[in-house]
């Protein structure tokens, strides 16, 4: 059984999987609407994974902690084109593992 989520929902199957730290509210926020844009293009439904949410993305609150992570250099988060990145604020940013 397939269910429709909102963004309300999607916040509880963090906390109800033990995984609302993973990401802010903010970029709880900006990966709902990065998947729910995801579902529109492609027409496909999305299974609600968090665990696999959790793997596959990451929130960095700078460009710093970023590049530390992966050993890069960049100056902005605009300038990364290895993988998907999804703009939570000015500083703030998530990526797709890679």
């Amino acid at each position: 059984m397939k269910t429709n989520v909102n963004f309300c929902n999607f916040c509880d199957h963090f906390r109800s999987a033990d995984r609302d730290n993973n990401f802010t509210y903010e970029g709880k926020k900006a990966l709902f609407e990065y998947l729910e844009n995801l579902k529109e293009e492609t027409g496909e439904k999305i299974e609600l994974d968090i665990i696999a949410l959790c793997c596959e993305f990451t929130e960095y609150s700078n460009i710093q902690e970023f590049n530390n992570d992966y050993g890069t250099n960049y100056d902005s988060y605009n300038d990364i084109t290895e993988t998907t990145v999804i703009k939570v604020n000015e500083e703030s940013f998530i990526v797709a593992q890679f």
